[in-house]
């Protein structure tokens, strides 16, 4: 379920006095209709009246004229200054957009576990000041002359990357993550392709090249999926990679962000789905989300019980682990684990005991994301069998408190971010 907090007196009031402007813009110049991205305008950037979504989809952060006409900007945004440090207002400088890029006025953004690895220095130092955030949904304000995947007023989301070379072996199979030369990550990362550092989603604007834009089902609660972009596609890439399909029998080790996707996409894509948690107090959630069963992994005789059980577990559990207890429950000959949580660099986690597979003709493998269009398989397969993500949604200055909820696992089950209170 999507728990939402109102809007504050001060958005309600910016939301008005825009929309007052919107309808007095279209009074003066007789615009009633809306434009395509290769409407008649012209330079690099496709000028066109500004689009609106519905009401449902809630207001995005206040982005300026520059944005909406495509021309370089500066955003509102939270980041760190400091690894380690809080998050505060950073006044972000976005591009003007190119012949290929959107413009996107930020509604929504998820809060990832890998948001705090970053800004915590888990995962190495970064370069600061620095803006996270990878799983974002908004409107899209102005495009370039040559977009053709998408319109102004479109509802769209960017997930974890913004670029690839688009030529080699990876980017040709649909999985640019991999990408040969190194996939351009959302924030965090240097961008070859507009010689610029990627900045993330934890601000009210962002402009992406077309390619790596999504479309946003309108069956899709905007805040609910935006989760989907990060947490969705790494939860559905194991699946689809296994070929779950009825019949099927699948675990799921750990009931977080990523582990109640992962049981809410086996269950729509019919498989019989085990739940295996550590507490006791997620057994009847787990059940909740559609699983037939949940087993305490702490409990020796109930992991006694579906030993050799399972032809695929999705590990999703991003603290030290032992391997061998889940290797266990794999049917042998066909069974695969598949690890798609993220521990700290430096948990200490048990070495796989090789003989368990070779014995059983088991597999591990890593999964990372997904392609462009497998991202956009994942969403409209949620859009056709109604599967969102449970969220809780935070305003911006409770940034700080939803990380620590986050890493305490006080959270059921994504936080995201209202970019219009930034």
């Amino acid at each position: 379920m999507s728990v939402k907090r109102p809007p504050s007196p001060s958005v309600l009031a910016r939301l008005r006095e825009r929309r007052r402007q919107e309808a007095e813009a279209q009074a003066a110049t007789g615009a009633g209709t809306e434009q395509g991205a290769g409407s008649s305008a012209t330079g690099p950037h496709a000028v066109v009246p500004r689009a609106k979504v519905p009401d449902a989809a809630g207001p995005g952060a206040a982005v300026p004229d520059a944005a909406e006409s495509g021309a370089a900007h500066t955003a509102t945004a939270r980041g760190i200054r400091e690894l380690g440090g809080p998050l505060v207002p950073v006044e972000l400088p976005r591009r003007a957009a190119g012949e290929r890029d959107v413009v996107i006025e930020i509604m929504y953004c998820g809060l990832c576990h890998s948001d705090v690895h970053s800004c915590r220095g888990e995962w190495g130092s970064r370069e600061l000041p620095l803006v996270p955030g990878h799983e974002m949904v908004g409107q899209i304000v102005a495009a370039g002359e040559r977009v053709t995947a998408h319109r102004v007023g479109d509802l769209v989301g960017v997930g974890v990357m913004v670029g690839s070379c688009g030529e080699c072996e990876a980017c040709l199979a649909d999985q640019q993550m991999y990408c040969a030369e190194g996939a351009v990550s959302t924030y965090g990362a240097w961008d070859r392709f507009h010689d610029e550092r990627t900045q993330g989603g934890y601000a009210s604007s962002v402009v992406v090249d077309q390619d790596f834009v999504y479309r946003i089902p309108a069956a899709l609660d905007p805040a609910a999926a935006a989760p989907l972009l990060c947490a969705g596609i790494t939860s559905w890439a194991p699946l689809v990679d296994a070929g779950v399909g009825p019949g099927s029998r699948v675990a799921v080790a750990g009931l977080g962000g990523l582990g109640h996707l992962a049981v809410k996409l086996a269950v729509a894509l019919g498989a019989e789905v085990t739940v295996l948690t550590t507490s006791a107090a997620k057994v009847d959630s787990a059940k909740a989300l559609g699983a037939t069963a949940a087993v305490l992994s702490t409990d020796e005789d109930a992991m006694a019980e579906v030993a050799r059980s399972f032809d695929l577990i999705v590990d999703a559990i991003a603290a030290e682990h032992d391997l061998n207890a889940l290797l266990r429950c794999l049917r042998p000959g066909r069974g695969r684990l598949a690890l798609i949580g993220m521990p700290p660099k430096d948990a200490a986690t048990a070495p796989v005991d090789t003989s368990l597979l070779s014995r059983s003709g088991l597999s591990v493998v890593g999964s990372k994301i997904g392609g462009v269009q497998r991202t956009q398989e994942m969403l409209d397969f949620c859009a056709e069998h109604g599967v969102a993500t449970d969220i809780e949604m935070v305003v911006a200055d409770e940034l700080d408190e939803a990380w620590d909820r986050l890493v305490a696992g006080d959270v059921r089950y994504r936080f995201v971010l209202d970019a219009s209170t930034l």
